[in-house]
């Protein structure tokens, strides 16, 4: 019998799999799928040989910053980073390319080619994050409330300055932008980061987001693993067999079985695999509370709740194996691992409106990954590995040619040319990232949505925004629980710290 039963394999369950081990105790992790790494796997996707793409999340600016993947030292397990010479390039139409590097005088002159003064605005924004991130990444990684990072960030500021940091933090990404820059580079820069999420330029806490990502790029880039994505996965299981835990792949987990108010074991259709002490589940929080706990141990304003639980959008993802790099207009684009492509933050608000009303946008913003340039094992040489994705609306019929014909005609307008080296292509639809990952509930990537009212005590639902459940023993381990999406391993590590807390409460 193990002492902790882990469901799913993914980089949350596995980070908890590896610091329960760190506590000594005996952990088996149980994954449905045939390979562990739940949405950070690679392969040759498009069928060409050579061509390694990442399946679902591809850069890493939360796992190479994160505290809890700091500390399990994957580098020591065969985790290499790569990084471009940018971080981040965001092309327009126009000629105009902002960039972020980690170059501050680079991401500053950059800015500065919009408006003059607005590289000294992003010196003042990124000196914020200076200040202030060591403790935001600390509260990431610390079960609600984060009292200890809190205080320091409380001392760091003082209270005038905290209270403008809230007010700060707040802000739509529009009204950020707008009142920190005067060009639109700065603007396009924000806001651009912020639509990693699902919350529109106008939303209430974009603006922090906007700023996290654009800060994180500056400080570590927007790094992602030589040879592809599952050499992170690869990195946490070797760490976690080295210490006696175990994965098995092909075990999904049915049921958890509660007695006398405990988790006690999971059920798996080769059998009931007991747990002595904790069962930690990396799933969603509609699939723990609604599939795999029977009714009678989900109290009554849990399961009404979650009736109101809010996905973040669906995906379409492109992955494309390409005969030449991407022949981009802009040379910082060349540059720069990873791309944003939309025409202003206009566009973004009319983007973002479509998918509120349940459209397909016209013109869909898309987030696109390059890779050759600074990790030559992905491909061939003088070839070329991309994708991109774009959001849409949750059950809506989509025209699924139509909507890629679309997102390539915007790689084309700002890299004429680009149509003619595609050599393979493959299409996650929204159904088809859920199939491939039952977490990925149609083609949501986050856990849920980022928006302020299912973030911190709201997350999953209102409550103490903590891993416990009302099940004894069973910690919601997922990006459905607090911080969010993201892989940085938080919400496994919050998961296992509470497991280790209350084993040791029971000994007193």
């Amino acid at each position: 019998m193990a002492d902790a039963v882990v469901i799913g394999a993914g980089p949350n369950g596995l980070v908890a799999a590896n610091l329960l081990a760190d506590a000594g105790w005996s952990v088996v992790v149980l994954e449905e799928q045939d390979e562990p790494g739940g949405a950070v796997k690679s392969g040759e996707l498009t069928g060409q040989p050579g061509f390694t793409h990442d399946l679902f999340s591809a850069f890493y600016p939360l796992a190479a910053a994160s505290p809890t993947l700091r500390r399990l030292e994957l580098e020591r397990y065969g985790l290499r980073w790569r990084r471009g010479s940018l971080a981040l390039a965001h092309p327009a139409p126009d000629g105009t390319c902002a960039s972020l590097s980690m170059d501050l005088d680079e991401t500053a002159a950059s800015l500065d080619a919009f408006a003059p003064g607005d590289g000294d605005a992003w010196r003042e924004l990124y000196g914020l994050w200076r200040r202030t991130g060591p403790h935001l990444l600390a509260a990431m990684a610390t079960p609600m409330p984060p009292l200890r990072p809190g205080a320091r960030l409380a001392r760091e500021l003082g209270p005038s300055g905290l209270v403008r940091f809230a007010r700060t933090m707040l802000l739509p990404v529009r009204r950020l932008g707008e009142e920190r820059f005067r060009g639109e580079g700065g603007r396009r820069l924000l806001a651009g980061n912020a639509l990693h999420t699902d919350l529109a330029p106008e939303a209430t806490f974009s603006g922090f987001y906007g700023w996290f990502l654009a800060a994180l790029g500056q400080e570590v880039g927007f790094p992602f693993p030589e040879g592809g994505a599952g050499r992170l996965t690869d990195a946490l299981v070797r760490r976690l067999e080295e210490r006696g835990g175990r994965v098995e792949i092909g075990m999904r987990v049915t049921e958890v079985l509660v007695r006398r108010g405990r988790a006690v074991a999971v059920r798996t259709p080769k059998g009931d695999v007991d747990a002595s002490r904790a069962v930690l589940a990396d799933v969603d929080a509609p699939q723990l509370y609604i599939q795999l706990l029977a009714r009678e141990h989900v109290p009554a304003r849990l399961l009404d709740d979650l009736r109101r639980f809010q996905w973040d959008y669906g995906t379409v993802k492109v992955d494309w194996a390409l005969d030449g790099p991407v022949p981009w207009t802009a040379p910082d684009a060349r540059r720069a691992p990873v791309v944003h492509i939309a025409d202003d933050v206009n566009e973004l608000t009319v983007t973002m409106s479509e998918l509120a009303r349940g459209l397909v946008p016209t013109k869909p913003f898309l987030i696109l990954g390059q890779y050759a340039a600074a990790d030559p094992t992905r491909c061939p040489p003088e070839k070329e590995v991309a994708w991109a994705y774009a959001h849409v609306p949750h059950g809506v019929e989509l025209d699924e040619a139509a909507l890629v014909d679309r997102m390539e005609a915007r790689v084309e307008e700002l890299a004429p040319g680009f149509r003619e080296l595609v050599r393979a292509r493959h299409v996650f639809s929204p159904a088809g990232l859920e199939r491939a990952n039952r977490n990925l509930v149609g083609g949501a990537l986050n856990g849920g949505t980022a928006q302020l009212h299912q973030q911190f005590v709201f997350r999953p639902t209102s409550g103490l925004g903590r891993p416990e459940t009302p099940v004894r023993g069973l910690y919601l381990a997922s990006s459905s629980a607090y911080p969010g999406g993201g892989v940085h391993g938080a919400p496994g590590a919050n998961a296992a710290r509470a497991a280790l807390t209350a084993a040791r409460l029971q000994r007193i």
